[in-house]
């Protein structure tokens, strides 16, 4: 703990450190000690004045360690009063590490307007006035101003912006910067050359700059190109939510941005293709420098993608840029939809180009992340150009899940896509609810990284017509995940346990004998059938995997898709549907893969929606009768599925009346009342079977409540 005398002390030195006309190691040294002591404390320090404005001071030195220490420390304390509007006016040039800090001490919306109107002057600034790379930082700063507090731009702000990414992102050099030489035997100083920049292909560039150009060196405004293009998506997203400049801007701030814009304009005199090759992209009218600056911007957005997509189809030489042409794909493809989205006419010219390009990479699975893109622009627009849409679902709800479920990134990709659009695809993509089959097998795959996002997206995909089959798949979703296990490893060498022997499960999957089982299990639609008759036997070759990881952490998120299956069915389903799933309640409650926790999970949730259905809809007790008294009247029951046994037992005893169906005969009572009798009379007095345990006091009880209930409703019974 330092005590507050040694502190000021310090302060004292450190101060006469900043006077000095040299800054040396001892100077450092004492900055970076003064930053630790403020960041240990949990207390906010003020530093005296002094101090405070000769560390300010530091935050224009050409040093940038300074500026980097500077900055370290003024996040630590409390600006003095009035520090930063001082800063404003006595600085026209901001570092990246100044204009962070002015970001983080804003108090108000008046304050980041400030600061937006300093950074869009700094904009104007030339190389002349300031450092080179003065304007590098100015871009990220503004995109975080827009995404915190997209309100405090005026429409002066946008203007003016607009039109300095139009002249970034249309406009850079074409030739490299860094002092490229073009070769040669002389290659001194005065015999370089300007060296044209080229494609990742190796070739000479024949068009204007963008981010998939290469060269030895970059200058100042291709750098400021690439700035613009990471943020031209964002800007074009969110540019609507400004002001209308008249609000917030004042009288000096207005002024200073009308001369800026009176600059901007004269640059657009500029030819359109700036002594560069024209291509197919840059062949456009020049009547778009007539176009306002936001239908400016979205027209040069458009060149921009198309002669990114261009640059896609040449062969690079390094793998590096070819992650880089998939990054700048993706990036082109939203930022078309975005501008399609604002101006309705540009999907006619869009539409050839994209369609293009599905077509050139659906049939490459690597291209995966630029298909999803893809697939947005189609359901935005397909509608609007009256396109085919359906190979582009059938390589989303079909290739992708089937081939790529082990991919998590896209499995995140995809079920981001899917939420976002869960409206747009039940309404206009009919292979969406039939699609489940597939979409699982991401869930069975990674259940833990995905479960959230099928807890959203399980709802959509309950509809009469697919209720049943999906009931029986979420219930089979461990013996997926064992089968998409098999599926990896049969691809592999044979693997073995540590014992010594082989999985069975994996011979099994091999086996044509077996080979319909597990195909079933990867269908890739809805519409073959709801489950299949064998599955004892696939449990049976399943029962290794009931231990594995994967398995087990998938099991754990069935009962949780099940609550949600069963709270939407009940929406949608009529009695006759509910009648079904009763049905399948009572046959699949012992046609489980053997996992003991959850099996009786299971049960558990069967029990709760059991009572919850036939509470809702008593008829349902008379409509399936027969087979919950069979369910009822197998003695083995009480024993394997004592929570649901217990709850059938209390459904016939509580809904079987006349009371809640005319149609319930004294005949139907009496036949229930007999086969519950006749278990009450076999647990009570005889012994459980070989490794059961006597029935809980609560299957007893329930079973007397039942046979009360049914007597009441018989003269015939009362005395029995």
């Amino acid at each position: 703990e330092i005590q507050e005398s040694e502190l000021q002390k310090f302060y004292s030195r450190l101060i006469k450190l900043l006077q000095g006309k040299e800054l040396g190691h001892e100077t450092y040294d004492s900055l970076q000690r003064l930053h630790l002591i403020l960041s240990a404390t949990k207390y906010t320090r003020t530093l005296p004045s002094e101090l405070q404005k000769r560390v300010v001071s530091l935050l224009s030195s050409p040093a940038e360690q300074l500026q980097v220490l500077s900055s370290a420390v003024l996040r630590e304390t409390l600006p003095l009063s009035g520090q930063e509007l001082n800063y404003n006016q006595e600085n026209s040039q901001l570092n990246c590490h100044a204009a962070a800090l002015l970001l983080s001490q804003a108090g108000s919306r008046a304050d980041l307007s400030s600061l937006c109107a300093q950074l869009l002057r700094s904009l104007e600034s030339r190389q002349s006035e300031g450092p080179a790379h003065s304007l590098t930082h100015t871009l990220p700063i503004l995109n975080t101003i827009l995404t915190l507090s997209p309100e405090c731009l005026t429409e002066d702000h946008v203007t003016l912006l607009s039109k300095k990414l139009v002249d970034w992102l249309r406009y850079a050099s074409i030739t490299q910067g860094g002092g490229a030489s073009s070769g040669g035997f002389f290659t001194g100083p005065r015999s370089r050359q300007p060296v044209p920049i080229a494609e990742l292909d190796g070739t000479v560039s024949g068009d204007f700059f963008t981010v998939l150009c290469v060269g030895q060196g970059f200058t100042d405004d291709q750098w400021m190109n690439v700035y613009s293009f990471s943020m031209l998506r964002h800007w074009l997203l969110t540019y609507h939510s400004v002001s209308n400049g008249n609000s917030t801007a004042d009288t000096a701030n207005r002024l200073q941005l009308s001369h800026s814009l009176s600059h901007s304009f004269s640059n657009d005199d500029r030819s359109e293709v700036d002594g560069s090759m024209v291509s197919m992209v840059s062949a456009t009218s020049s009547s778009s420098r007539l176009l306002p600056p936001k239908e400016r911007l979205r027209e040069k957005a458009f060149q921009y993608c198309q002669r990114l997509i261009e640059q896609s189809d040449r062969k690079a030489h390094k793998r590096t840029d070819t992650d880089l042409q998939k990054a700048c794909l993706v990036e082109a493809v939203c930022i078309l939809d975005c501008v399609c989205e604002e101006d309705a006419s540009l999907v006619f010219r869009t539409f050839p180009c994209i369609k293009a390009l599905f077509g050139r990479l659906s049939s490459d699975l690597s291209f995966a992340r630029v298909l999803l893109p893809i697939a947005q622009f189609y359901l935005n627009h397909g509608e609007m150009a009256a396109v085919d849409c359906e190979s582009v679902w059938k390589l989303v709800f079909g290739r992708f899940p089937a081939e790529l479920f082990n991919d998590h990134f896209l499995a995140h990709e995809l079920l981001r896509f899917l939420r976002l659009n869960l409206e747009s695809l039940k309404l206009r993509v009919p292979q969406y609810t039939h699609s489940f089959p597939n979409l699982l097998k991401l869930l069975a795959w990674d259940s833990p990284a995905v479960v959230d996002d099928f807890v959203d997206l399980l709802p959509s995909l309950v509809t009469a017509g697919t209720a049943v089959e999906l009931l029986h798949t979420l219930l089979d979703l461990p013996c997926l995940s064992a089968t998409l296990v098999l599926q990896l490893r049969s691809t592999c060498l044979a693997i073995s346990e540590p014992g010594g022997r082989g999985l069975l499960s994996l011979d099994a999957f091999r086996s044509p004998s077996f080979r319909g089982l597990f195909l079933f299990l990867l269908r890739g639609e809805a519409g073959t059938g709801d489950t299949i008759q064998r599955l004892s036997t696939l449990h049976e070759l399943l029962a290794e995997a009931a231990d594995w990881p994967r398995v087990v952490q998938c099991a754990q998120t069935v009962p949780v898709l099940l609550h949600i299956f069963f709270n939407t069915v009940i929406t949608i389903a009529d009695e006759k549907l509910l009648a079904h799933l009763i049905l399948v309640m009572l046959e699949r409650s012992s046609i489980l893969l053997n996992i003991a926790k959850y099996v009786r999970e299971i049960h558990r949730v069967f029990s709760c929606h059991l009572l919850r259905l036939c509470k809702l809809h008593p008829s349902l007790v008379v409509d399936q009768s027969h087979e919950l008294l069979e369910f009822a009247g197998a003695t083995a029951n009480v024993y394997s599925k004592e929570e649901m046994y217990t709850h059938v037992v209390w459904v016939l005893g509580e809904y079987l009346s006349v009371s809640c169906d005319s149609r319930c005969s004294v005949r139907l009572i009496t036949s229930c009342f007999e086969a519950l009798e006749a278990v009450l009379f076999e647990i009570t007095s005889s012994a459980p079977p070989p490794g059961a345990v006597c029935p809980a006091p609560r299957v007893v009880t329930t079973l007397m409540s039942a046979l009360a209930k049914l007597a009441s409703r018989s003269h015939d019974l009362i005395p029995r």
